[in-house]
């Protein structure tokens, strides 16, 4: 009889699998094809043996002894593919190549409605789908007309077309040791962009230099919320942090001055500690108003640099307020909006928790709410319902918006939440810029543009993209003054300038080499960071806004210890 060794695989695959498994499966499956096809012709000559009858039993059993074989049976208990959202069997949703196909048996991640995917949602397509146009004189009533006569009448009749930075003039690649949070540009030198990230630190880059840069420890050690600087002295800056404080900045110096802090005993736990979440400054009013995580307001006299007044509720207690903005022309209104899914416009003149002046209803988080940067006359908000929700006049009726524009960015783990941001220098106040979170496929490669939308129509007027950055964007900030964007993408900082048409081939991509020239970009770190780390590790490794403060609470700290300020490195 003839004797064979077997080798059983046995494969218990679960729902999670890949391309390269079922490659493997493929190849088990061909070498069980020439295993049985080995077996019969050992049969064959087996009955070729019998029949002869020559030999005796000896060399028999020497002969079939030599042509032992191992024969290799794979049993698998892998069953149909099935998916990882609905566990369904009969498709499969995740990445193919660069493009992601979603659950068919799920809504929409775009849209959030049923009926479609998101790579046929109509809202993808065109961003204008469904949006209502601003409405022309001839059809506007009293109110209206005397909105546009008396409070927007100096504005250009005109729509001018606006100049976009669409091309990476120029970056600074892992400046900070955590995700950049906030980005604000000088308001007297046009080169300089100053920078805030997750772990507290401040960074000073010369954009055009490129290698200028400044990096200052300690003066915060939780995420820097809010930058801005002081109306008449543009060398001082004030910020706004997750450790509860409100300082008072000199860049030279890095000498930091607390105007007041919220957690004078340290850390005692998350449901005790305060976060300055919101900041924004009245420079006819001489006031800095800040916001925190309970719903509080606190005003603070920028001549003494001293609290004034009581803090005030202004959102639901115990829910964040996480934007304030003050109005550009009047100086009594500011807005704020926070994670009561709200945003409200208050009167300075009669501040009282009970008395905003209008509340714009929201179905989930608002991240952001801007007025209007030129007259003030509209309101910009972003939503985490993939919505950008436009006012066209705060005099009018706000119960409900002008216009909802569905767009992509309602992730926010281990990301900077996604803000529409005015462009400053568009006199029509119609151009806005905010990143996208659904990546799109280009030339193969799956990359997240930077969406310039008009909102008076919803069109996109133009996606920005570098192939040399592969991560999202969410945090985006137009130059007050020149046609520059900066842009903040995990550690780094990209400044964006428009492309020159020389640069611009026929099918309006730059060629690699003039890109190659231009481009400037400098690795903080030497391109030390990120070795050794598995390709699975996020930036941010927790979500966690108390993470930092009780980090140096367990070193003997505590989140509320006075330290000079110093520079961590300098170029």
């Amino acid at each position: 009889m003839l004797l064979r060794k077997r080798t059983v695989v046995v494969h218990d695959d679960s729902s999670d699998y890949s391309d390269e498994e079922d490659e493997a499966l493929e190849e088990e499956e061909e070498e069980e094809d020439v295993v049985k096809e080995e077996e019969a012709d050992l049969r064959e000559g087996g009955e070729q043996d019998d029949a002869a009858g020559d030999g005796d039993d000896d060399e028999e059993g020497d002969q079939r002894s030599s042509v032992t074989k191992k024969a290799r049976i794979s049993i698998s208990l892998k069953g149909a593919k099935v998916c990882k959202v609905c566990k369904a069997k009969d498709h499969q949703a995740g990445f193919v190549g660069s493009v992601y196909m979603d659950c068919p048996n799920k809504p929409c991640y775009l849209c959030k409605k049923p009926g479609h995917t998101t790579l046929t949602c109509p809202h993808r397509i065109a961003t204008e789908h469904g949006v209502v146009a601003a409405l022309r004189k001839h059809s506007m009533g009293l109110v209206d007309f005397v909105h546009e006569r008396q409070l927007r009448h100096h504005l250009p009749p005109v729509k001018l077309t606006p100049v976009i930075p669409n091309g990476v003039d120029s970056a600074v690649i892992r400046l900070h040791s955590r995700r950049v949070t906030y980005l604000e540009f000088h308001p007297t030198k046009d080169n300089f962009l100053i920078s805030g990230d997750k772990k507290g630190q401040i960074g000073i880059w010369d954009f055009e230099k490129v290698f200028e840069k400044t990096v200052y420890d300690q003066i915060h050690t939780c995420l820097v919320n809010s930058i801005k600087f002081h109306p008449w002295q543009d060398g001082m800056l004030y910020t706004a942090s997750s450790d509860g404080k409100v300082c008072y900045t000199d860049l030279e110096t890095a000498v930091p001055v607390e105007i007041f802090d919220l957690n004078p005993d340290g850390w005692a736990g998350p449901s005790t500690w305060r976060m300055m979440y919101a900041m924004d400054l009245n420079a006819i009013r001489n006031l800095a108003l800040a916001a925190d995580n309970f719903g509080f307001l606190y005003q603070l006299d920028m001549r003494s640099n001293l609290k004034v007044g009581k803090p005030i509720g202004v959102h639901k207690k115990g829910t964040k307020v996480v934007g304030l903005h003050c109005h550009p022309i009047e100086p009594d209104l500011f807005l704020t909006c926070g994670n009561d899914h709200t945003a409200r416009i208050w009167d300075m003149r009669m501040l009282d928790s009970d008395s905003c002046l209008a509340e714009l209803q929201h179905s989930r988080v608002v991240t952001s709410a801007y007025f209007s940067p030129v007259t003030g006359t509209k309101i910009l908000t972003t939503c985490q319902d993939n919505r950008i929700r436009v006012w066209d006049n705060i005099c009018a009726d706000l119960t409900t918006c002008s216009r909802e524009i569905v767009h992509s960015h309602d992730f926010n783990r281990y990301l900077t939440s996604f803000k529409a941001e005015w462009d400053p220098k568009d006199p029509s106040e119609c151009l806005t810029v905010i990143g996208r979170y659904i990546s799109d496929d280009f030339q193969g490669v799956a990359l997240h543009p930077i969406d310039f939308i008009d909102i008076s129509t919803g069109q996109l007027v133009e996606q920005v993209f570098d192939h040399s950055i592969t991560t999202i964007c969410p945090v985006n900030k137009l130059h007050p003054r020149i046609n520059v964007m900066a842009t903040g993408s995990s550690r780094s900082l990209f400044i964006w300038k428009p492309k020159e048409e020389s640069d611009v081939g026929a099918n309006g991509t730059e060629s690699e080499q003039k890109k190659q020239i231009k481009l400037r970009i400098y690795e903080a770190d030497g391109g030390k960071s990120g070795k050794g780390k598995s390709k699975h590790d996020y930036d941010d490794d927790d979500d966690d806004d108390f993470s930092s403060c009780k980090k140096k609470g367990s070193k003997g700290e505590g989140p509320s210890s006075s330290k000079v300020a110093r520079p961590r490195r300098r170029c």
